[in-house]
């Protein structure tokens, strides 16, 4: 065995050592170490425009996710595997002998990197203490910051309340809607309301000469549509089967579920008669759900 190939068997092993106690300590410390998984991350930002940007070298501290490896290497880019040392170690040992490796390529999102390719040589440079790596760089746009540690939970967070800044601002209609009552928790939600007020503005339209104004659509939609929904799912207690939900997000499941039970039937369905098949439907595993709120609100990741 040469030099250079004992020296990365032992660089490997202190990799994962240090790997192993920077979990230990998050533990500890309620951290999370997890990388971002790009396509989680995409999938919940929605990015619209890529663009190159060319050979760029980049700091590996703002590295904070991976496009396919993201479960192989902890947050700081440790080995969190044995199987990985070959690959790990080839790497090491090139870097050992001077050997110029290609560019890494990536994805940038705000000031964050996602590793497209050479999850192994952002490894390795991280054990040496490298803190700039050459990079073909791709950026896609993002109106979400991103920070290191950040879980997906804390992402979902993020993308709703950008939502709902966005909602606000865009129409204004907090100055006559409860907020408190018009909230969700998951994303997508917003952007769905706006939908079932186009749509009630329809119906009032089929009946009216002139074009109503999206505003008064709004008013009608909330006194005439929300509020009664909410008023029964409050009256029903429906909410306290669902810990971590809003008055919003039953709305929306309720109005799912009406819909659903409309379907291929003659007979109207009343919004009380779909708010107890609800209930009975979906309350029943409200104990499981307590207990998943809980792992999930205590949960690192």
């Amino acid at each position: 065995m040469g030099v250079s190939s004992f020296t990365s068997r032992e660089d490997f092993s202190r990799a994962r050592s240090k790997g192993r106690m920077q979990a230990l300590l998050s533990t500890l410390q309620w951290k999370n170490t997890e990388l971002l998984s790009f396509y989680e991350v995409t999938k919940l930002l929605k990015p619209r425009v890529e663009t190159y940007r060319g050979l760029k070298a980049i700091p590996i501290a703002n590295i904070i996710g991976s496009e396919g490896r993201y479960h192989d290497f902890t947050l700081a880019f440790y080995p969190r595997k044995e199987m990985l040392r070959s690959r790990w170690q080839s790497v090491d040992e090139a870097h050992l002998q001077q050997i110029i490796l290609p560019p890494i390529s990536v994805y940038k999102l705000g000031d964050y990197y996602f590793v497209r390719d050479g999850n192994h040589r952002v490894s390795v440079a991280k054990a040496q203490g490298i803190e700039f790596i050459d990079a073909e760089v791709v950026e896609l746009d993002s109106q979400i910051t991103l920070e290191p540690g950040m879980t997906r939970q804390q992402l979902i967070k993020r993308v709703v309340a950008y939502e709902r800044n966005r909602f606000i601002e865009e129409y204004g209609l907090d100055s006559f809607m409860d907020m408190e009552l018009v909230k969700f928790s998951s994303p997508g939600m917003y952007p769905e309301i706006i939908n079932h007020i186009l749509v009630h503005k329809y119906y009032i339209n089929e009946k009216v000469k002139e074009e109503i104004p999206f505003e008064d659509a709004a008013k009608s939609w909330y006194k005439k549509v929300f509020l009664p929904i909410v008023m029964q799912i409050r009256e029903d207690r429906v909410l306290r089967s669902f810990p971590g939900k809003t008055y919003g997000d039953l709305y929306l499941w309720l109005v799912r579920h009406w819909d659903n039970l409309k379907h291929g039937r003659e007979e109207e369905v009343s919004i009380e008669k779909a708010t107890q098949d609800f209930k009975h439907r979906f309350t029943q595993g409200r104990l499981k759900r307590w207990i998943d709120w809980l792992k999930d609100r205590f949960s690192r990741s």
